[in-house]
């Protein structure tokens, strides 16, 4: 019996809607330039809505305010040319963003942000991240909408005597 125990990345996700366009970022990776939702992997202690709030302000240099959940997302994959199998959980969050922080730089990786509509990312499919980029916008302008209080932190998550939202 192995000892190993698989585990999928968890990460969450900003799905910011403004008069019809949607907020993405453009970033590099390993398979160039891609388009994405503001993402981000959890950091140990974190909540998913920590997360989220922490990752659409690196990513996008706007504080950012979730007020639902949009959906769970599980999405797993290949990568041939490293022999890997990999299995993501994406926490989608519906929000608002605030104005760009003056002089804050986006995240490392992060060529920019741009607003698109959802036709305009329907057309460009081969310029996503992953497919679960297009997946919780349309989610999104279909309506779907979940409470904050879907998720509970249940147990201490980061050290003894850190506050952590719940």
């Amino acid at each position: 019996m192995s000892l190993s125990r698989w585990t999928p990345h968890v990460t969450a996700s900003a799905v910011i809607e403004h008069d019809g366009r949607y907020l993405l970022v453009e970033e590099q990776t390993v398979d160039g330039l891609r388009l994405n939702n503001p993402s981000g992997h959890l950091e140990p202690g974190e909540s998913p809505l920590d997360a989220v709030v922490r990752e659409a302000l690196e990513e996008t240099a706007r504080p950012f305010e979730p007020t639902h959940v949009v959906g769970l997302y599980l999405s797993r994959f290949e990568r041939p040319a490293r022999g890997v199998d990999v299995t993501y959980l994406r926490v989608a969050f519906a929000g608002r963003v605030g104005d760009a922080v003056t002089g804050r730089p986006l995240d490392t990786g992060i060529e920019r942000t741009l607003w698109m509509t959802l036709d305009e990312l329907r057309a460009c499919p081969e310029r996503h991240r992953s497919e679960m980029v297009l997946r919780c916008v349309e989610d999104h302008a279909a309506g779907l909408r979940y409470p904050l209080a879907l998720f509970s932190v249940v147990g201490a998550l980061g050290p003894a005597g850190a506050s952590v939202s719940r």
